[in-house]
C-alpha cells in the first residue's frame, strides 16, 4: 500500500460500523493509526484488509478495557483485578440514591450552615474498632502515609525487617515510608526480631514505631516476634506513637467462618496501639477506602494536616461506608457481600450446580459437579482456604479457546482451568448470574 493508496478517516469509519464506543473516541483511534500507517507506508507493503484487522482488534481491546460487571468463578472473594470486594444491596441502594440526589455532605442540617464533612460515619467507625476516634481516607496506602507524614516527615520510623512487606501493584512498605518523606529504621532480622531491638533503634530522631501485619504471607519454622503488648508498653514508656497497619480490615471474627484468627481493630487497640490503618474494601465489604482509627489527640490532628485534604473520599464512598458500618453496628452484618459469600452453605451451592448441569445437556460439551478450595483473596489470610463447589466443564475446543470466548462474552465470565477442566466456582457466582453462565457456557462451546 503506497501513501496514495492509504484511507480516508471517513471511509475506514463507514467499513468499521458500530463498534460500540465513542465516535469520536473511534475517530481518534483511527486518526493515530491511520498517522502511523503512512509513516510505514513507504518502507513496507500493507494491505488494506489487514489495516481494517488490525483497527478492529485495537478498537476491540480498546473496548475490554472499560470498566465493566464480570462473573467471578475463580473462588476468590476479595479479588483485587476484579475490584475487590463486591457491595451490597443496602449499600447499591445508598449509593444510587445518594448519587442521584443533592445531600448533606458537608452541610449541618441542624444549624443551618456549612457542617464537617463524614462526622457521622466517623463516629461510627470509632464505635465499631472501638477507638477514641476515626476518619477515612481514599485507601489504605493513603492512610498509612498520611500518619507517616505527620508523625515522621523526616524522622526515623522503627520497623521489624520481618515487616518490610510487598502489597499489592508492587509497592512496598520501604517505598512507601520514603514517599512520606519518613526515614527508615530496620531492626531485628528477617525471621527474628526481639524487644530489645525496638529499644536499641528508639532515640531522639524516632518519629513512631510502626508494626505491619503479614496479612499476605507467613513465616514459619525459628520465628520470633515481641507481643503487641510489649512493643505498646515501650511506646509508651519512650513517649514514641505505635502505629499498626492491619491491612485487610476485619471487624468480626474470621474463626466463624472455618478460617484462621485475623486480628482486628478492636484488638490491636486494646492490645496498646495509638493508631491502626485498614481498608474498607477488604474483608470489611465496604468501598475502597482507609480507616484510621484510634486516639482521638492523634485523628484530631491528622484530619488538620494539610495533605489530609488530598486524599478524602468523595460523597459516593463516603455513603457506601456510613451504610456498610450501619449494617455491622445493627448486627446485620450478613447483609454485607462479602460476609454472604462467606457464610453461604455448602448444600446451596451444590443445589445450583446440579441445576447448572441439568440445564446444559445438549450443549457440545461435558460438564459435571465438583469441589473447589475457595481463599479470600485481597492479600489476607493467606493460610486459609475454605470448601466450595464447582461446574466442571470439558468443552470440545481447546480450553484456552472457551476461556478466551468465555471471557469475550458480555458480561465475561472468568474462571480456572485444572485438570483439563474449565472451573467455574459458585461462592463467588451471585445466584442471579446463574442464567447467564448457562448461556454464555453455550455459546463459547459452540462449534
Amino acid at each position: 500500500m503506497s501513501l496514495r493508496d492509504i484511507p480516508q478517516v471517513e471511509k475506514v469509519l463507514q467499513e468499521l460500523g458500530d463498534t460500540g464506543l465513542p465516535r469520536p473516541l473511534v475517530t481518534a483511534v483511527v486518526r493515530r493509526e491511520l498517522a502511523a500507517l503512512r509513516k510505514k507506508a513507504a518502507r513496507t507493503t500493507i494491505e488494506r484488509d489487514a489495516v481494517i484487522t488490525a483497527l478492529r482488534s485495537t478498537l476491540a481491546t480498546l473496548h475490554a478495557q472499560r470498566i465493566q460487571p464480570v462473573i467471578n468463578g475463580t473462588g476468590i472473594l476479595v479479588h483485587t483485578n476484579f475490584g475487590r470486594a463486591p457491595l451490597g444491596p443496602r449499600a447499591i441502594e445508598t449509593l444510587a440514591d445518594i448519587g442521584s440526589h443533592y445531600n448533606n455532605l458537608e452541610y449541618d442540617l441542624t444549624g443551618g450552615a456549612r457542617g464537617g464533612r463524614a462526622a457521622y460515619l466517623e463516629t461510627a467507625l470509632a464505635v465499631l474498632c472501638g477507638a477514641e476516634a476515626a476518619t477515612v481516607v481514599n485507601n489504605c496506602a493513603a492512610a498509612l502515609v498520611l500518619v507517616l507524614r505527620h508523625l515522621a516527615l523526616g524522622r526515623e520510623v522503627v520497623i521489624s525487617r520481618g515487616e518490610l512487606v510487598q502489597i499489592g501493584g508492587g509497592f512496598r512498605i520501604p517505598e512507601i515510608l520514603e514517599a512520606s518523606g519518613a526515614k527508615l529504621r530496620e531492626v531485628g532480622a528477617t525471621n527474628k526480631t526481639t524487644l530489645g531491638d525496638y529499644a536499641r533503634a528508639i532515640g531522639k530522631n524516632t518519629g513512631l514505631i510502626l508494626k505491619v501485619h503479614r496479612s499476605n504471607f507467613f513465616m514459619g519454622g525459628f520465628v520470633e516476634s515481641p507481643d503487641t503488648e510489649e512493643i505498646a508498653a515501650l511506646a509508651k514508656k519512650k513517649r514514641v506513637p505505635f502505629i499498626e497497619d492491619l491491612g485487610s480490615g476485619a471487624v468480626i471474627e474470621t474463626k466463624l467462618f472455618g478460617l484462621e484468627h485475623e486480628p482486628t481493630a478492636a484488638e490491636a487497640l486494646k492490645r496498646g496501639v495509638d493508631l491502626v490503618t485498614f481498608s474498607g474494601d477488604k474483608l470489611l465489604g465496604g468501598p475502597q477506602a482507609g480507616i484510621i482509627a484510634g486516639r482521638a489527640k492523634l485523628v484530631a490532628a491528622l484530619k488538620k494536616d494539610p495533605f489530609f485534604r488530598a486524599l478524602r473520599c468523595d460523597k459516593l464512598i463516603l455513603s457506601a461506608l456510613q451504610t456498610t458500618a450501619d449494617l455491622y453496628l445493627r448486627g446485620e452484618e450478613s447483609q454485607v457481600r462479602t460476609i454472604t459469600l462467606l457464610a453461604e452453605a455448602m448444600e446451596k451451592l451444590r443445589a445450583r450446580a446440579e441445576t447448572i448441569v441439568t440445564a446444559l445437556a445438549g450443549a457440545p460439551l461435558k460438564a459435571s459437579i465438583g469441589t473447589g478450595r475457595g481463599q479470600v483473596g485481597g492479600g489476607t489470610l493467606p493460610r486459609s482456604s475454605f470448601e466450595s463447589v464447582t461446574v466442571d466443564i470439558v468443552p470440545r475446543i481447546p480450553l484456552e479457546e472457551f476461556a478466551r470466548r468465555l471471557r469475550a462474552h458480555t458480561p465475561p465470565v472468568i474462571g480456572y482451568s485444572e485438570r483439563g477442566a474449565f472451573k467455574l466456582d459458585l461462592r463467588t457466582v451471585f445466584p442471579p448470574q446463574d442464567d447467564i453462565v448457562v448461556a454464555s457456557l453455550r455459546d463459547a462451546a459452540s462449534l
